[in-house]
């Protein structure tokens, strides 16, 4: 599977995703300041990983900002992508599995390499839920807007 794993800064935090994504036998197509050349302002970062995730160009994503809000905001603006922001592992397994998340958003600031590895190991163990509600819910999370 390739995915992509992208940030606004070259960090620590984000080097060790790129290691750990690799580790688990993932290929991974760099974004932003782990690109050499790329842009690096978190609203250029986040859409260039949705628009490959919501491509198919890659299967999944990681991305990271000082918060982790800018990048996510700007990767939901890609349809066809769902970039959930995570601070723990449970609510990446929960992103996963409840709204079929595809993006992984997390805080440079705050996210240790410690609990960034858990985050990861439950984003790649978590299935999407089957139940029925759970996919009406995303299928209307990813309907076309309404024209009013």
């Amino acid at each position: 599977m390739i995915v992509a794993v992208g940030s606004d800064e070259r960090h620590g935090t984000a080097l060790a995703a790129c290691e750990e994504v690799r580790r688990r036998g993932h290929e991974v197509r760099l974004f932003g300041a782990l690109e050499e050349g790329a842009a690096t302002r978190w609203s250029a970062v986040g859409r260039a990983v949705g628009e490959a995730v919501a491509s198919g160009a890659c299967a999944s994503g990681v991305l990271f900002c000082w918060t982790g809000t800018g990048v996510s905001i700007a990767a939901n603006k890609v349809r066809g992508v769902r970039a959930a922001l995570c601070w723990d592992a449970a609510t990446a397994a929960g992103a996963r599995r409840w709204n079929d998340a595809n993006v992984l958003c997390a805080s440079l600031r705050s996210t240790s390499v410690a609990v960034l590895v858990e985050m990861l190991e439950a984003w790649f163990a978590t299935e999407r839920s089957e139940e029925p509600e759970d996919r009406a819910a995303v299928a209307e999370v990813d309907a076309p807007p309404s024209k009013s």
